[in-house]
């Protein structure tokens, strides 16, 4: 709001609807997160450390220790789209001729193009997708719930679906979700408080030493955190090895789309999505 990206009428305090905070499982069925649930606790919490890991480990890797006090789930799921364009000062957008995520029609990112490339560079959102996790949404019409990769529209200016009169209220991961071996790796400047500028979350299950199910999952390398396609296939019923998970660390790589949307450059930040999806996959097999 200080950079005038935000410019609300009115500004509204949800923190004191109770029945949004909280973790509740539930017998058979998984477990019900309130969107005002904060990333400490989730961070904290024995039961997500036991049972959905993945998350746990994203959570703990957002900001720092007070930001994530206050910060929430909800909030994570939601958070802005980012550009080394957009994250600037009114003087400093208005220099640029401003841009089409706020104020202006060009892509100083995709110079020409039509689309918003903004980043999405939320933490535990790629987690929640190796969860399958759903979202419930509350507006003036009910509640609607949606599986969390249906959230996202890959579109930067516009990346999520959620009408100005909505409130994301609650966060559901199922059971068949549960005990699978979680791991969570980010690139940033600073060791601690700078968003990922590459993220990779991984899950893998193992029966009789050989995979029996694995998902992967990218953020800040796209305008939505995204699940790569093709790892179950590529690693069923096999052992966990450097060969394999390089071939792995490749296929993430082609899924990422980093632009010139941070200080680092995209090449880079897309090797280290093939580096650190290498690395979580072989840390995921050795626990």
């Amino acid at each position: 709001m200080r950079q005038k990206l935000f410019e609300p009428e009115y500004v509204l305090d949800v923190r004191c609807i109770a029945g949004l905070n909280g973790i509740r499982p539930q017998t058979g069925i998984g477990v019900e997160i309130g969107a005002l649930t904060t990333l400490n606790s989730i961070e904290r919490s024995d039961f997500l450390r036991k049972h959905y890991p993945v998350l746990t480990e994203a959570a703990a890797t957002v900001a720092s220790p007070v930001l994530r006090n206050m910060g929430t789930i909800g909030g994570n799921i939601c958070l802005d789209t980012r550009c080394l364009w957009y994250n600037q000062s009114l003087t400093w957008r208005k220099a640029c001729g401003y841009c089409i995520k706020k104020d202006g029609d060009l892509c100083h990112v995709a110079p020409g193009g039509t689309k918003c490339w903004a980043a999405f560079s939320g933490d535990t959102p790629p987690a929640l997708l190796c969860l399958d996790a759903e979202v419930e949404i509350a507006g003036p019409s009910g509640t609607r719930r949606l599986p969390l990769h249906e959230f996202y529209t890959g579109i930067g200016d516009n990346y999520r679906k959620l009408e100005p009169n909505e409130l994301l209220t609650r966060v559901f991961l199922p059971a068949s979700s549960a005990d699978y071996r979680g791991i969570y790796r980010k690139l940033r400047v600073r060791g601690s408080i700078d968003y990922p500028l590459a993220g990779v979350a991984v899950v893998l299950k193992r029966f009789d030493g050989h995979v029996s199910d694995a998902r992967l999952a990218l953020t800040a390398v796209n305008p939505a955190p995204v699940l790569v396609k093709g790892v179950t296939q590529l690693l069923n019923g096999k052992i966990m090895d450097e060969v394999l998970a390089e071939a792995v660390g490749e296929l993430a790589a082609k899924t990422a789309k980093p632009l010139t949307t941070s200080a680092l450059t995209p090449e880079y930040r897309r090797e280290m999505i093939r580096v650190f999806t290498k690395r979580a996959l072989l840390a995921a097999a050795s626990n």
